[in-house]
């Protein structure tokens, strides 16, 4: 059974199906950088699938995509909102080249929730209009931050600066407000503790931030510690943070597609 309050609170999975390459390379890394959990998907089968898992998702179109034509992608979506399985599934409509045929077929035919877009060169323009339809539709639910597991992942890793030497711990799961972690011998680490010059290793992405200690707890016989990124983190590293996190998601989301 879905937990729809837990949904509410984490917010909407966004879907781009067969984006084009502005959206692509530009857009989906701008809303992640907004908080916003975004993917990218090339398998409208695939996706049907996922979306069966994944109530109260948003799906955005790219009805320039040639994979299928024109009435084969009116079917599908079609398909999609009509299935029981599927209905609360909101989807926007991508195009450079739509005519108000098409457009009035899909706005005031179909219905679809999340309007048409039009996709030009004007990348602020594009963003701020997609931005703008995914807060309407609340898409980030009640969260401050996406978050990702990085539980097995042998290159994330965080090295800090205690007692004199340099301590490795294992990150258990990150965001650009921070990060947990497990020591292979518990540091006794206080709240409030601030460690400065903490190494992060993000698979190929090595970065540096400084941390507050915000709690610890106890799971499967290890201390897991909670740290924050103090305020004043450069700009750069939250980005690279978000890339990470993207790239990281995008992953894991790739792996589901192709069950």
């Amino acid at each position: 059974m879905i937990d729809m309050e837990n949904l509410e609170i984490a917010g909407k999975k966004i879907f781009f199906l067969y984006p084009p390459t502005i959206v692509r390379n530009e857009v989906v890394s701008a809303l992640v950088m907004q908080e916003l959990e975004a993917y990218t998907v090339r398998d409208h089968v695939a996706l049907g699938r996922i979306l069966k898992r994944f109530p109260k998702s948003i799906v955005f179109v790219n009805l320039d995509e040639k994979t299928m034509p024109e009435k084969e992608w009116e079917a599908w979506i079609c398909g999609v909102m009509t299935d029981p399985a599927t209905a609360q599934t909101e989807i926007g409509i991508l195009s450079s080249n739509a005519n108000d045929d098409v457009k009035q077929k899909y706005l005031t035919q179909i219905k679809v929730t999340c309007g048409l877009t039009y996709v030009s060169t004007d990348l602020k323009k594009l963003i701020s209009q997609i931005s703008r339809i995914l807060l309407e539709h609340e898409a980030m639910g009640r969260r401050k931050y996406i978050r990702v597991t990085s539980d097995n992942e042998t290159l994330t890793t965080a090295n800090m600066p205690l007692n004199g030497h340099f301590v490795r711990a294992s990150i258990r799961d990150i965001s650009s407000a921070g990060f947990s972690c497990v020591f292979l011998e518990d540091p006794n680490l206080s709240k409030g503790t601030v460690i400065p010059d903490i190494q992060l290793k993000l698979q190929s992405t090595l970065i540096r931030a400084e941390a507050i200690v915000l709690g610890s707890r106890a799971d499967d016989l290890m201390q897991v510690y909670v740290f924050v990124f103090l305020p004043h983190v450069d700009t750069a590293v939250r980005h690279k943070i978000h890339k990470y996190i993207q790239i990281a998601l995008q992953n894991k989301m790739d792996m589901e597609l192709k069950k």
